[in-house]
Formats: structure tokens, sequence, C-alpha cells
């Protein structure tokens, strides 16, 4: 193998975060390889809020210019799907559809899946007209008719929070769990309509406004709801070795590096409840330390080569 064979890193998805990361080691001339199946987990809506510079903007806009930015440096992407990933001693070979490539180090980058509670006609609506964060998309529904349908204890905090945003609240809390009445009565207490019946479907009118339908066929009209999800990890196929949380994400350290030397995870496979700044500012750090663990292994490789008398490895960049 070459060393044009070999990337100093394999980023798995090419959203936020990933694309942070790939921003941080191309700048640090790295060799980068980006594998993406074009599935973000925010395809779902039409527009990205609280994004500075991006306030509004359709998700693909953020994909489209960063790819153009990373054009300059030594990235290279493949549109595919990661099937494998082998632990070949001292570098991964990477499995896709599109075929296999060595890398030094692997930043899983492949965010999260939302599973949505089974409410017949919740996953036609998701991210138009259901929407699961408040900071994300509450500004643009204020004032108006907003329903909460709690899946969980979180569900509750939601409703809580959207408060803030709108005085015409209902929560429907049936799938919250056990509640705790002292979270009734605070919601009660600012004016949220409490509805214990469960929710069994939701249909879009005419005008656009949401009839959601409980389980005593009384229908409460709304313009938009909210509601939380059960976050998936997405990342297949990667060594049965990784620890992972009772939740499937990888464990990580505070550099996002998991228990293997050479994977690390970034954005929503890291963090599944950061939004995309967020994602964006921990794919940076996590280029960064990235990064820094080849440059600590350039080191060491070529103190190896010196004290064996052998030719030292042929770095990507210029010798001083």
């Amino acid at each position: 193998m070459t060393a044009n064979d070999l990337y100093d890193s394999t980023i798995i998805g090419g959203g936020p975060a990933g694309l942070s990361a790939a921003m941080m080691l191309g700048r640090a001339r790295r060799r980068i390889l980006i594998v993406d199946d074009e599935s973000p987990r925010n395809r779902f809506t039409q527009h990205m809020h609280a994004v500075v510079g991006f306030d509004g903007a359709a998700p693909d806009e953020l994909r489209r210019r960063g790819r153009l930015e990373l054009a300059q440096y030594d990235v290279t992407f493949v549109t595919s799907s990661t099937t494998r990933v082998d632990d070949d001693g001292d570098r991964l070979r990477v499995q896709t559809d599109a075929g296999s490539y060595a890398t030094r180090t692997l930043i899983n980058a492949t965010g999260a899946v939302d599973e949505l509670a089974p409410i017949d006609g919740l996953a036609q609506l998701w991210g138009s007209r259901i929407l699961h964060c408040p900071y994300c998309h509450g500004w643009e529904v204020r004032d108006k008719r907003i329903a909460v349908i709690a899946t969980a204890l979180m569900g509750l905090f939601q409703a809580e929070l959207l408060r803030q945003w709108t005085s015409t609240l209902t929560a429907f809390i049936a799938d919250a769990g056990a509640v705790d009445e002292t979270a009734i009565e605070r919601m009660k207490a600012r004016g949220t309509q409490v509805n214990a019946e469960p929710v069994e479907r939701i249909s879009r009118r005419a005008d656009g406004a949401l009839d959601i339908v409980t389980r005593d066929g009384v229908a409460t009209t709304v313009d938009a709801v909210f509601t939380g999800s059960t976050l998936i990890p997405r990342d297949l196929g990667l060594p049965d070795a990784l620890e992972r949380t009772s939740t499937g994400f990888l464990v990580v350290d505070g550099n996002g590096r998991s228990n293997h030397p050479r994977i690390w995870s970034a954005g929503n496979a890291a963090n599944p409840y950061a939004n995309v700044p967020m994602s964006m500012g921990n794919g940076s750090a996590v280029g960064g330390a990235v990064n820094l663990a080849l440059v600590e292994e350039d080191s060491a490789l070529v103190l190896s080569a010196a004290a064996e008398e052998l030719p030292a490895i042929a770095c990507n960049y210029a010798s001083a």
C-alpha cells in the first residue's frame, strides 16, 4: 500500500459535525475521506434555526456550502453507505457500497434516527407541523395554538418550556409515564390545558391546522405539535468491541474518543440531543483531537524509525 492509498482520517457522515471535523483536519493538511449516504437527520425539515449565519436556511444549504469550502483542501467525498469497519492493527479498513478504504483514524458522525410514537399521522407530518425543539422552531409558531404530546417524562418539561412561546398550549400526557402531580399543577398554574386522554391520530385540515383526536373521539385543533422521539444510533458496521451506552450510542471521552484508540464520535452520534451549532462545535473539537492524535503517532513513528536507523515515514506535507 502506498501513502496515496491511506487516508489520515475517514469521516462517516457529511452533516454539520462531519463537515466541521473535516474542515479542521483539512486545514491541518490531513488527507480526509468523507463517506456520506446523504440521509441527514434534519432532512425532513425545510429550515434550520438558531444557526448563526444560516438562520432560516435549508439544511441542504449548509451541506452545499460546506462541501464547496472543503474543496480547497485534501478532502474527498464518496456518496455511499458504510457496511463494515475492520480493525487492521495500525489502520482501519472501511467497507462501503462504493469500495474499500484504508484509514489511520475514523470519526463516526452518522448522527441518529428519530423513532416516533406509533400515532397515526405523526410520521407523515414530522419535520413540517410536528416539531421537536422549541429553540429551533418555537419562534415560528409563537402565539399560535400549540400542543405537546408527551411520550416520556421529558415531554412534561417540554410543555413547561413551550409556555414561553404561547399562552394557548395543550399538553397531552397519557403516554408520559408516572406523572408527578406537582408538574401538572405547575402547568395548570400558567394556563396550560392538560389532557389525560391517549392520542389516537393527527390529521391536517385544509387550512393547514392540525386535528389531534384522542381515544374518546374528541378533536383538539392546533397550529403546531411538539413531541419527543426515541433516538437510535445509525452507526452500523462498527467493530463489536466498541463500548456503548444503555441507549446504544458509543461511549466516548471528553475528546470524543471511544475505547478504540483510532475511533472517535462526533455530533448527534456522540450527543443525540445536540442541535446544529452544537454539533458543528463538537465536530470541530473532535477534528482537532484527531489531528493531535495523528501528530503524536507521526512523532512516535519517526522516533522509532530513527532508533532502528530506518528511513522516516513520508508525511503528506512538505518538510521544512
